[in-house]
């Protein structure tokens, strides 16, 4: 059995253990937070008693094998670091860390270590993103000429209710988008090549909010992104997001090459494809691929998050032991790419036009 504590019990407790639970062979043992009230309300919803308000002795365990990290962002490269010098196997959320120079740290200290260390990109393991990977492989697009990922949803907009102060905050968060675009970014270099050089914009649309008990709250994160990204193999890839979209939800996905296209809309039923054998695009089937175990998904606005999240860890257990995933795992410089790409796009967004992606 391997043995897992998770630190932060926001996304935590609402995902990560959930997940955890739905795979054979995994035991959440501990949980970690950094407020007692938090940890209160962590031990009424998952019924773990074993708690802790200091990551520092509880990364270093000798009863945990895998530490699972879900605090705010800011905190991810030193419990991260800290877990891999203490010989844990680690995940994190994504972003992986604030700066491309924290995530050098980890993914050079998780090459070192031999830990498997993954970078929570979980959205790879969507119904939908999931088919387009499998259509990628099986030769559908070919050479790649261009990539578009549209984005939208309201989680921002001023008439939704507020959520977790820290997130408004640049400095602790990285902005709201560079959680959300980090996934996208990911997923278009995970299926056609590293990037080479970014052109971006990056606003903040709603620069301040009210909370509940009408203090206000000044937003420093971003709400809305264009990027343009060439890559290295000379595609052109457009990702778009904004979540001030009052009554939007979803995303939109091309991407067109020399042997042929797949587009529509990432749903069920809105992918097609087609290649140059064929004389029209045609509706491609979304399957959900079943959890192993069949234990029954927890229902909620967290279900598909936790079956992606279950999924990946069914992948990524082999590797706990050293044998090979058989699906590609999001790494730790899988997450180094991401935040590299981000921080070239805020240099552009600043004003510095193209500028190349440092890896």
């Amino acid at each position: 059995m391997t043995r897992v504590g998770i630190v932060g019990v926001g996304r935590g407790a609402t995902v990560h253990a959930l997940a955890f639970r739905l795979v054979d062979g995994f035991e959440v043992r501990a949980i970690c937070a950094r407020t007692p009230l938090s940890l209160k309300r962590a031990v009424m919803t998952l019924g773990i008693a074993d708690v802790s308000t200091d990551w520092r002795s509880f990364v270093r365990r000798d009863d945990l094998d895998v530490i699972s990290i879900a605090t705010p962002t800011a905190l991810h490269h030193p419990i991260a670091m800290a877990a891999l010098v203490a010989g844990k196997h680690v995940l994190v959320e994504k972003p992986l860390a604030l700066t491309s120079a924290e995530c050098h740290e980890l993914a050079d200290a998780a090459a070192s270590s031999g830990a498997a260390a993954v970078t929570c990109f979980t959205t790879r393991w969507s119904p939908e993103r999931a088919k387009v990977r499998q259509l990628v492989r099986d030769g559908v697009i070919g050479d790649p000429y261009w990539v578009r990922l549209a984005l939208s949803n309201g989680y921002w907009h001023p008439t939704r209710a507020e959520e977790s102060v820290w997130m408004y905050d640049r400095d602790q968060s990285g902005g709201y988008l560079t959680g959300l675009v980090a996934d996208d970014i990911d997923f278009v270099c995970s299926l056609f090549g590293p990037p080479a050089q970014v052109c971006a914009d990056i606003r903040t649309s709603v620069p301040m909010r009210l909370l509940p008990d009408g203090s206000p709250v000044a937003i420093t994160g971003d709400d809305t992104f264009a990027l343009l990204m060439r890559l290295q193999n000379g595609a052109l890839a457009v990702l778009t997001a904004s979540v001030v979209g009052i009554h939007t939800s979803g995303a939109v996905f091309d991407a067109f090459g020399s042997n042929g296209s797949i587009t529509g809309r990432l749903t069920s039923t809105g992918l097609q494809r087609g290649t140059i054998n064929d004389d029209r695009l045609h509706p491609t089937k979304v399957e959900d691929r079943a959890l192993r175990s069949r234990r029954e998904i927890p229902a909620g606005t967290s279900a598909a998050p936790i079956r992606a999240m279950a999924l990946m860890l069914e992948d990524w257990q082999p590797t706990l032991t050293g044998m090979a995933a058989p699906n590609p795992i999001p790494t730790m410089r899988d997450g180094l790419i991401a935040q590299a790409v981000l921080e070239a796009a805020q240099s552009s967004a600043a004003g510095a036009g193209w500028v190349n992606v440092k890896i």
